[in-house]
């Protein structure tokens, strides 16, 4: 059900009965390792390229939130990913290898909300039983295509991110037991000149701020009902504007309970500079650490907020500006 301008309200409630989060090396290394599923030692994960890697860490994924859920891969209706790489091919060729039937998504970073917002309305609108939601980044092959190839060793300002190596997937079912999507809040697309590549935080955090008052104004909520509202990957740079902006705007969200998973998956002595990036940020964080929490009752009513930049290379050395977006989704347990 559509709730004011770019809400909706979800009646049916649709259950998330299952969860995955695998990462890399690096994230093997951060304050949330014990909520992977899986933490490869090999960043390349046995594959001839990065790409190649990023592609088997969301097939994993996906075959092991099937398993959790305890259903079979044709007891699927949708597939719906999204990824950075061109084309979004990390999310098509793992299609091909699971044969279910597969909507690609693109909205950069955002992409994890955006599949579970979608996913969510397929469950509440009859047109699913059963939706398998992922996302996807690798952070070499997307070095290698947004910036410079790791191996040519650039040196990078205090401002920039590290992209996540990491897939979080998500089965989201019409009834069973676990956490439940309850509303959605599809974001606009915003863009206040912001050119700097290395800068993501500072282009995505308006969206991000734009996103979270439309939630609150659409729903006639106040941010005290959730426990937590965690933007996607702003980053300490991004995370900081997007506080500034919203005590701006008259919305006081509490410091205690509006974090960001770019904050959450790495610790302070990580060489991350601003902080954690990529589709994987807040897909891994959500479908691990987020709603395991969520499983031991810690948090009952949590808000994400993943963030995207809407850039390519190709816009970029046209000289264009980033856009931002934003995507929200409740989830109460």
């Amino acid at each position: 059900m559509r709730k004011g301008h770019q809400s909706w309200i979800f009646n049916s409630k649709p259950v998330i009965i299952a969860s995955v989060a695998v990462g890399g090396p690096f994230e093997a290394k951060g304050p949330l390792a014990e909520d992977f599923d899986i933490l490869h030692e090999d960043i390349r994960l046995e594959q001839d390229s990065f790409e190649k890697a990023e592609k088997k860490l969301l097939e994993q994924a996906c075959e092991i939130a099937i398993k959790k859920a305890k259903i079979q891969k044709e007891d699927v209706q949708f597939f719906l990913s999204g990824d950075l790489l061109n084309q979004i091919v990390t999310s098509s060729f793992a299609a091909r290898t699971l044969a279910i039937p597969y909507l690609g998504i693109y909205g950069a970073c955002s992409s994890s909300m955006e599949g579970l917002a979608l996913g969510s309305l397929l469950i509440d609108s009859e047109a699913a039983d059963y939706v398998l939601a992922a996302a996807t980044s690798h952070n070499a092959a997307s070095e290698k295509q947004y910036r410079y190839p790791t191996e040519y060793g650039g040196q990078k300002p205090p401002t920039a991110q590290w992209t996540v190596t990491g897939s979080g997937a998500a089965i989201v079912a019409r009834g069973g037991e676990g956490p439940k999507v309850t509303s959605a809040t599809i974001g606009r697309v915003i863009d206040m000149g912001i050119t700097d590549p290395f800068n993501m935080g500072e282009a995505m955090a308006p969206a991000a701020v734009d996103t979270i008052e439309a939630h609150f104004r659409d729903l006639n909520i106040i941010p005290s009902y959730y426990d937590m509202i965690a933007t996607g990957d702003l980053g300490a740079v991004g995370h900081r504007i997007a506080g500034e902006l919203l005590n701006k705007h008259g919305m006081n969200i509490p410091p205690e309970i509006f974090t960001d998973c770019g904050l959450l998956i790495y610790k302070e002595e990580q060489p991350v500079f601003a902080g954690g990036s990529g589709c994987g940020c807040s897909a891994t964080v959500t479908y691990g650490h987020l709603l395991n929490r969520m499983r031991k009752g810690e948090l009952k009513r949590i808000l994400i907020v993943a963030t995207g930049a809407l850039m390519s290379p190709m816009t970029y050395q046209q000289k264009e500006s980033i856009p931002g977006v934003a995507h929200a989704v409740s989830i109460e347990m």
